[in-house]
């Protein structure tokens, strides 16, 4: 949502009335559910004849209001251990090959831009706070605009037309229709605007909508596609200051393709639930039939929410809006400010209490999934925190998860998406105090280790810091298919070119995973990513070569970063391809190995081309300790001691504890007689009156495996207990 600090036209007010009039509730049943038609409708001439491009705008004077839902996220404030989900494993260079890469629109006096696009068969459609552009996704080269965004709407009267540009815009690709879908605001809040394009060409002409908002402000809208409607979440402030609740809207997706009249159905849900999030489909799979549109929020710290909506058009009472069914994620502490190079000390909104567009779908066959990510505290910065969820219909579980911050550099404000291999890309920025903001990726492919992301490339690295106290940055950004391949993503973010307020530019990037792209190759992946061992012992990784695309040939294996004192070894050395081939990674320690977390790296290399896949080895052990140092019984009794076991670099196995150079006529017993991990256990001497006098030397042992640890305490054996 943005101010204007400029003056409004005033649009045509009699079709905004009846709007108010037609938005009513369901009488008889739940009240938070209301339809709501179109006030307004009709069919736009090509979007050519309708405006050109517009002249550099000045980078002054127009902010976004950062409206937050009342309530903070639950667990916010609770203590946080370690992330469980924070990624440890250094991956190879995210193995992608670059396509385009050129500049999008840039400042126009509003701030922050919310860049988001998507891409079609030919054009990718650009948007961004209150400007929009098409470009030819073959060049780069500009199709139309840049041109104010409700330019798409001119000449069609009411709010949507005169009463200015709102922001929080949306463009989106409705794959299955090949048609594109374009919304914001209008300038007054007073209305939600759509266009829904007659062809796939993004330049021609639209179906245009405008739909009231009710008296309310839906900020902060986001957007999905699915194939009975066109899903809309938002978060509604009464008065435009009060939060009351997230909002979730369907639209009559099939009369707004051919230009009919269209309802929009809405639940709106209390101040419990914010920031919703709609699914928005991938691939040219559907949805199985009747399946709902599942919208995904952050419940707290610990849990995401999924909700279905079922949409009846017809009987729109049928409609139901149910939820949430609670997942279960590793606990995180949401993320702070992001900082940048000293400019004027400004530091960036994380807007870390909710998820990021999109809430990517696609169908398998054999599974469905959905992936999403938003930002968290990962140590002393920030990372992307990322889920794919499978069965999201059924029992939806966390099929994998990870936090992506392989160093101090903060990265947020990420997007999304997997492609037709079920390869999986992350754009995000990313900044630091001496980093500038900048425009960056990370991805997977299937045969990674599960929460695993490689190494990050950059689209575009930033010149200079966002200044003068203005902390907003994004407020989103988004990641795309391309639907002509299934397979090349398309970015979108901003950046800052050199230090200023108002001065935004962004950028445009596409890349595609090498499997998904038709080159013949091979990929080097191994598991566990992770192995605890203990000196002395042994651990053993899977090593695997895997052909696409036709690769044919020998694929040589070495190894590399050996931790001190051991000896690591591949068997076999070398895997012919096809089909895919494993080799067993050996790493065996001695007993002089030091304590530590060592990244051990296998190399193969097929004549030409070397892939590279690292594991980690953590090398652990315990101390014992016990107390106190002596103790003083009399013939007869008994005495006890604390025996501690403490894990050192994460060691979790099993001490067995023992106790030796007892005196004669004594027995020991420990309560209890092993411990896992850490923990005590008490140690129990007990005497007769046969037991021999004296000073003695007792060690207490603790033994895993071959590794033994020990402590040694005093015993005095007395007649008399003195």
């Amino acid at each position: 949502m943005k101010t204007s600090k400029r003056s409004v036209p005033v649009g045509s007010l009699l079709i905004i009335l009846l709007a108010f009039a037609v938005a009513t509730p369901l009488l008889g049943q739940n009240l938070k559910l209301t339809v709501t038609p179109a006030y307004h409708h009709d069919v736009s001439p090509p979007l050519s004849q309708l405006v050109g491009s517009l002249p550099a705008s000045s980078p002054s004077g127009q902010v976004t209001i950062p409206l937050r839902p009342t309530r903070p996220l639950p667990g916010s404030n609770a203590p946080v251990g370690e992330d469980a989900a924070l990624q440890k494993l250094p991956l190879p260079l995210v193995g992608t090959t670059n396509g385009l890469n050129f500049e999008g629109v840039s400042a126009n006096g509003f701030a922050p831009p919310d860049t988001n696009g998507s891409v079609g068969l030919t054009q990718f459609v650009q948007i961004t706070n209150v400007e929009f552009a098409v470009y030819d996704k073959t060049s780069g080269g500009i199709l139309h605009g840049p041109a104010l965004i409700n330019s798409i709407w001119s000449g069609f009267g009411g709010d949507c037309d005169t009463g200015g540009n709102g922001g929080d815009p949306v463009a989106i690709w409705d794959k299955a229709a090949q048609r594109w879908v374009i919304s914001q605001l209008a300038g007054n809040y007073n209305s939600w605007c759509m266009a829904v394009s007659q062809t796939s060409d993004a330049t021609g002409s639209y179906y245009r909508y405008a739909f009231s908002s009710g008296g309310n402000l839906d900020d902060y809208p986001k957007v999905g596609v699915w194939p009975d409607a066109y899903y809309r979440a938002t978060n509604t402030f009464q008065n435009k200051s009060n939060f009351i609740g997230a909002k979730a809207c369907a639209f009559d997706r099939a009369n707004m393709l051919s230009g009919g009249p269209a309802n929009e159905i809405c639940f709106q849900e209390s101040s419990a639930v914010a920031s919703l999030l709609p699914s928005d489909l991938d691939g040219n799979t559907p949805p199985p039939n009747g399946s709902p549109n599942y919208y995904l929020e952050l419940l707290s710290t610990t849990t995401l929410g999924i909700f279905q909506f079922h949409v009846d058009f017809a009987v729109p009472a049928n409609s139901t809006f149910t939820g949430p069914t609670t997942i279960s994620v590793a606990s995180y502490s949401e993320l702070g400010s992001v900082p940048q190079p000293p400019g004027d000390g400004t530091q960036l909104d994380s807007l870390s209490d909710r998820l990021m567009f999109r809430l990517a779908y696609r169908n398998f066959g054999a599974y469905e999934a959905l992936v999403v990510t938003h930002s968290v505290t990962a140590g002393s910065s920030g990372g992307a925190r990322w889920y794919e969820i499978h069965s999201p219909g059924n029992s939806p579980t966390v099929f994998q998860q990870g936090t992506f911050a392989p160093d101090s550099t903060y990265r947020w404000m990420g997007s999304i998406a997997m492609d037709q291999m079920g390869d999986i890309a992350l754009g995000y920025s990313a900044s630091s105090s001496s980093v500038h903001p900048a425009v960056r990726y990370t991805g997977r492919v299937p045969s990674d280790p599960l929460g695993q992301m490689e190494s990050e490339a950059s689209i575009f690295e930033g010149s200079g810091s966002q200044t003068g106290g203005l902390s907003r940055w994004g407020d989103y950004s988004s990641i795309s298919i391309d639907p002509t391949d299934d397979c090349t993503f398309w970015y979108t973010n901003e950046y800052i070119p050199s230090d200023g307020s108002f001065n935004w530019h962004t950028r445009i990037g596409s890349f595609v995973f090498l499997g998904c792209s038709g080159t013949a190759g091979w990929s080097l992946s191994a598991a566990p990513g992770s192995q605890n061992v203990t000196p002395g012992g042994t651990a053993t990784y899977t090593v695997t070569a895997t052909p696409f695309n036709g690769f044919s040939g020998t694929v040589n294996l070495s190894v590399s970063g050996c931790p001190t004192g051991a000896t690591c070894s591949v068997n076999p050395t070398s895997l012919t391809l096809p089909p895919a081939g494993n080799s067993t990674l050996t790493v065996q320690t001695s007993s002089s190995t030091p304590t530590g977390n060592y990244t051990v790296t296998v190399s193969g290399n097929d004549g030409s081309v070397t892939h590279t896949t690292s594991v980690t080895v953590a090398v652990s052990s315990f101390t014992v300790t016990a107390t106190p140092a002596s103790q003083t019984v009399k013939k007869g009794s008994s005495t006890t001691y604390t025996a501690k076991v403490a894990a050192v670099n994460g060691f979790h196995g099993v001490v067995t504890l023992s106790v030796s150079a007892l005196p004669s006529g004594a027995t020991a017993t420990f309560n209890p007689t092993s411990v896992t991990g850490s923990g005590n256990s008490i140690l129990t001497i007990s005497t007769t009156k046969k037991t021999s006098v004296g000073t003695f030397s007792l060690k207490i042992s603790g033994n895993s495996g071959s590794l033994t640890q020990s402590a040694t305490v005093s015993l005095k054996v007395s007649n008399n207990g003195k």
